[in-house]
């Protein structure tokens, strides 16, 4: 059955190729001249030429679109496109009966071989047969081939142009797209993650920001902060600082010290620190700081201390006990006070006046005695007054603000009378008042 196949085939070839010669008219100005849209016929070589529009067509894309020419037409892309161009098909000869007659018949179906009695598929992509681009690759397929382009490309036409990944959004925040492929880049402050496509926050922290002090990580960034008692500089690192002294004149009571990164405060000699920012007078005659002798008692002041002598009574006054006593049988005390006792203290600098600083009580009376109370000596500027309480005790009064270190030696004297049996008497308590240097 075979041979009889190739004699049918051979007899339509030698049938359809004598109806051809009949019909065709041997005159020379018998051509075809007329081509599909897109071709010009060329007189040359006698064949239909692709027309490149991309130059006979003024402004053939407008915009920011770039003209690429192909077989039959022009395609209008984006200027960041890359086509690959199709070289030029080899110029068809017409078929011919010389043609015709000295190939070799194949019996077999297009894409196929015959081997043995059986049609065998060609592998044009082997045999390097296919019309494949340089940058295409070709796939054999049942009696065919195909031509795919690379990843990155698709393809139009014949031709691969390349894909703009980045209008797809493949990137979280920016796209670059290159021939073929695109890569994703992050603001500052982040970096890609392991996709290649998401950006994750970068621990500026855990990386060595400058910060002098504290870094805090946020997300993009971070943050510099600082210590207590420092402040941030105007370049947002180094931390400062604070002079916390000159800020305030009312943080300590005496001096402020600033430190770094602190203060501190100070009291001045006799006085100690009382919590962070008073000052309280030491009281040397508690702490046995002092260097009084057995036969001076220790008198303590704001700011230091004073050595008393027990025994301080001068003629004709005599040491009676506590106190020192004029007896009336002595020609010099008949017009000085019968007794005069010591007391010592001592008030701060500044005090608001008027203030009542000491109270005199008197420590028997006669009966029928009628007491009065003055200031008998040492009061010579007017600082001070008395204020009879009733008849056996009075205030001393500060009646203006005095400043330290001074010292007051006051007399303040209680006379007793007693009209009824001419009785006049008096009593001195011989007050020492230190002032101290400062309001504290």
């Amino acid at each position: 059955s075979t041979s009889v196949c190739v004699v049918l085939v051979f007899c339509m070839c030698i049938s359809v190729f004598l109806h051809h010669a009949i019909s065709q008219q041997p005159t020379e100005t018998d051509t075809y001249t007329e081509c599909t849209d897109g071709y010009h016929w060329d007189p040359q070589t006698q064949h239909c030429k692709d027309i490149n529009e991309c130059e006979t067509i003024p402004e053939a894309c407008k915009g920011e679109m770039k003209c690429f020419n192909h077989y039959g037409g022009y395609l209008c892309l984006p200027r960041s496109a890359s086509v690959i161009p199709a070289p030029e098909p080899p110029n068809q000869i017409p078929p011919s009966l010389e043609n015709t007659a000295s190939e070799p018949f194949n019996p077999c179906p297009p894409g196929f071989e015959p081997q043995g009695d059986s049609c065998v598929d060609v592998d044009e992509c082997e045999q390097d047969s296919h019309d494949c681009q340089p940058s295409q690759q070709c796939f054999n397929t049942e009696g065919s081939f195909s031509c795919q382009c690379p990843d990155g490309y698709r393809k139009v036409g014949t031709e691969c142009i390349d894909i703009d990944e980045c209008r797809y959004r493949y990137c979280q925040h920016r796209c670059v797209n290159v021939p073929g492929s695109f890569s994703c880049q992050c603001e500052p402050g982040f970096q890609l993650a392991g996709n290649n496509r998401s950006c994750i926050d970068v621990d500026e922290c855990s990386m060595g920001a400058p910060c002098s002090q504290r870094c805090y990580n946020t997300y993009g960034t971070f943050l510099c902060r600082c210590e207590q008692g420092y402040e941030l500089g105007p370049d947002g690192f180094a931390c400062n600082d604070i002079d916390e002294c000159s800020y305030s004149s009312y943080l300590c009571q005496y001096q402020c010290v600033n430190e770094h990164g602190k203060f501190s405060c100070v009291c001045p000699e006799g006085y100690q620190l009382l919590g962070t920012r008073l000052c309280q007078d030491i009281n040397e005659c508690e702490t046995g700081a002092h260097q009084c002798s057995d036969g001076q008692t220790c008198v303590n002041i704001h700011g230091g201390h004073k050595c008393v002598d027990n025994k301080s009574c001068q003629e004709p006054y005599v040491q009676v006990s506590d106190r020192c006593t004029c007896p009336i049988t002595k020609p010099g005390c008949r017009d000085m006070p019968y007794s005069i006792v010591h007391r010592y203290m001592s008030i701060t600098s500044e005090r608001s006046v008027p203030s009542d600083i000491f109270q005199i009580q008197a420590t028997s009376v006669l009966p029928g005695a009628y007491n009065t109370f003055r200031i008998r000596s040492g009061d010579d500027n007017g600082d001070f007054y008395i204020r009879q309480i009733n008849n056996i005790s009075a205030m001393l009064v500060l009646a203006r603000a005095v400043n330290g270190p001074r010292e007051y030696v006051l007399d303040l004297e209680m006379v007793s009378m007693n009209p009824l049996v001419s009785y006049h008497t008096s009593s001195v308590l011989r007050l020492t008042i230190y002032v101290g240097p400062h309001a504290f």
